[in-house]
């Protein structure tokens, strides 16, 4: 027991070793702990110092011009050639401002697109003369970036449209719809009851929905914008007011105020201006178009003092639509009508041109009001705005010489003798004339001046055969809702020429080919014609494979119908194929009707889309009989 408590005694001096390695361990572990803090620092230091040291330079420094230039200023470029690319000029909402008409809501990066500006239609041109009102084209079966539109009905349509005229006319309260990107610019307001595909058309949108094989021609409204001036022959001003009727409605404002809201059905609960009303004995008494004729509110203008004036029509049923607008004028006297209706002329703003009168005629029932007379709302001198394209001067090439009456001409031979005699024929290699004396004789046809051969050849032009082609595709309107028998069809027709020549020989100068596509009226009560298309080409036989050559034109869309039991449009009957060479020479012609040749220089200066009668002469319309009487 004393030998274990002399061993155990030593332990209590142990603590010193103890000690020791407690200390030896905590330095191992501060040891180890620093290494590993050292560590972490050093990660921390590596993953985010830099960010932050390139980050705190850019706050603390408002204009470094030298780090912008290399490290900044291309990031921002790019953000902003984004956002430039991103908008979309459609979606932005501006607010209204007075003379900016619409031109930001359509149209390539903001700019209308202008139609042809060698076609007229009712609906206007696609050039000002500066005294026209400016119109926009809405379909309300499309959303604004052109999609089909499939939450659109008639109540939706014409409560919209009631909105906007009663909130002031304000475009912005139509901009989440289509608008057509073409502008057109009437003088006018001049539409008897005619196709609803005919606006469609007019403002470039008929084939929106050529894929589904549907025109749509309903659920669309046009609304034209201008200034109502005093006509420059009333020195002392002029009080007057509207006559108006629409087939469905017909809405008229000046200077901020609904003057004349002119319905196909005034019972109807589709009221655009519930609150105006006629005080006319005369409202509603005598038929225009398809309805009867509303009379607006009496206007006084002043010189120099013009009021801003709005009007919109609509068709929300489709087939079919009208929309005219006459005026009277206080205290003059007009004709009487087979009604008994003032013969009031048309609105306008300058004198009707022949072909717009043409294009009122064609739907236009006779005895319902003048086109000749009346105001012209312009206060300068309109036609002097008006600058005709000049035609175009046919030219003709230097010919040879031609000969006289009897044909006979000098020829020259390459030994320089000349002698005066006219060409027969060419027989083997030899031409064969025929002097004045009455003699003949055969020269070979290598001994002729250059001249003289080529006077030849072109004596001895190729024959052909030419024949005449028309294709054609029918596209059938959808019927309207509330149109009864109402039929509308589009035909696209293509016209072409094919010439292939049959006589042998080279010929190697230039031939020029014309045709003329000749149609006809529907009415039953027309003896007219009219000229459909023409088309001119030039060729070289020799130059042609197989001798063949074959040219045609654009589409023509013609147009049949059925309103209201009469059947309106054209369709083609015939043709005329000319061939004429270098010398301005009718070398050979094509047609079943013989008429055609023997007034071809009539038929030259006839515009394309224009009727004429057997002479070739250009004629009116036939117009249609009343659609109610």
């Amino acid at each position: 027991m004393k030998r274990r408590l002399k061993k155990q005694k030593p332990t209590k001096g142990t603590p010193s070793a103890v000690l020791l390695s407690i200390v030896i361990h905590v330095g191992l572990f501060l040891l180890a702990g620093s290494l590993v803090v050292f560590t972490v620092v050093k990660q921390k230091e590596v993953e985010f110092a830099p960010p932050k040291a390139v980050e705190r330079p850019k706050m603390k420094l408002k204009k470094p011009k030298v780090k912008i230039k290399k490290s900044s200023k291309p990031k921002p470029t790019t953000r902003i050639v984004t956002k430039v690319q991103k908008a979309n000029m459609p979606d932005i909402q501006l607010p209204e401002m007075s003379g900016m008409g619409e031109g930001l809501g359509g149209g390539i990066d903001g700019f209308d697109i202008m139609p042809d500006l060698g076609e007229t239609t009712l609906f206007g041109d696609g050039m000002s003369i500066g005294n026209d009102f400016v119109g926009t084209f809405y379909h309300f079966l499309r959303n604004r970036d052109g999609s089909r539109n499939y939450l659109m009905d008639d109540y939706k349509f014409m409560e919209t449209l009631h909105d906007f005229v009663s909130n002031g006319w304000k475009a912005s309260d139509l901009s989440r719809y289509y608008h057509s990107p073409i502008k057109l610019y009437a003088t006018t307001c001049m539409f008897p009851v005619m196709e609803s595909v005919m606006a469609l058309k007019a403002f470039g949108e008929l084939d929106a929905f050529k894929g589904s094989h549907e025109a749509f021609d309903y659920s669309w409204v046009v609304v034209y914008r201008g200034k109502l001036v005093c006509p420059v022959a009333y020195t002392n001003g002029i009080t007057f007011r509207f006559w108006g009727a629409g087939d469905s409605v017909l809405v008229v404002r000046v200077d901020g105020k609904v003057v004349l809201n002119a319905m196909y059905d005034p019972t109807s609960s589709f009221n655009l201006a519930p609150r105006w009303q006629s005080t006319s004995a005369d409202s509603q008494k005598y038929f225009l178009g398809a309805g009867k004729s509303t009379v607006g509110d009496w206007i006084t203008l002043e010189p120099g003092k013009p009021l801003d004036m709005e009007y919109l029509f609509l068709d929300w049923a489709g087939v079919s639509f009208g929309a005219m607008l006459l005026v009277e004028v206080k205290g003059e006297e007009y004709e009487r009508g087979p009604q008994g209706n003032p013969l009031l002329p048309i609105f306008k703003t300058a004198e009707p041109s022949r072909d717009l009168v043409d294009r009122i005629l064609k739907y236009l029932a006779p005895g319902e009001l003048s086109l000749e007379g009346g105001p012209v709302f312009c206060d300068f001198d309109a036609s002097s705005k008006i600058v005709a394209p000049p035609e175009p001067a046919e030219t003709k090439p230097n010919a040879p010489e031609s000969p006289d009456e009897d044909g006979v001409r000098s020829w020259t031979l390459k030994d320089g003798k000349t002698m005066e005699a006219k060409f027969a024929v060419v027989i083997g290699g030899q031409a064969v004339l025929k002097t004045a004396r009455g003699k003949t004789r055969k020269i070979p046809l290598a001994r002729f001046s250059k001249a003289d051969q080529e006077y030849i050849e072109l004596a001895r032009p190729p024959k052909f055969n030419i024949d005449f082609s028309k294709k054609s595709s029918m596209r059938m309107v959808p019927p309207g809702r509330y149109s009864g028998t109402a039929e509308v069809r589009l035909y696209d027709y293509t016209f072409s020429a094919r010439l292939k020549q049959i006589s042998a020989g080279e010929y190697n100068h230039e031939l020029t080919v014309e045709f003329f596509a000749i149609g006809s009226e529907l009415r039953s009560n027309s003896n007219n014609y009219i000229l459909l298309d023409r088309q001119k080409a030039t060729f070289t036989p020799a130059k042609e494979p197989g001798r063949s050559f074959e040219f045609s034109g654009k589409p023509i869309l013609l147009c049949n119908s059925i309103l209201y039991s009469q059947r309106l449009g054209e369709k083609y009957s015939t043709y005329l194929i000319t061939v004429t060479d270098e010398r301005g020479k009718i070398i050979q012609y094509a047609s079943p009707n013989k008429w055609l040749f023997e007034n071809l220089e009539n038929l030259k200066k006839l515009p394309v889309g224009k009727c004429m009668d057997k002479t070739c002469t250009r004629t009116y319309p036939t117009q249609p009989k009343s659609w109610r009487y």
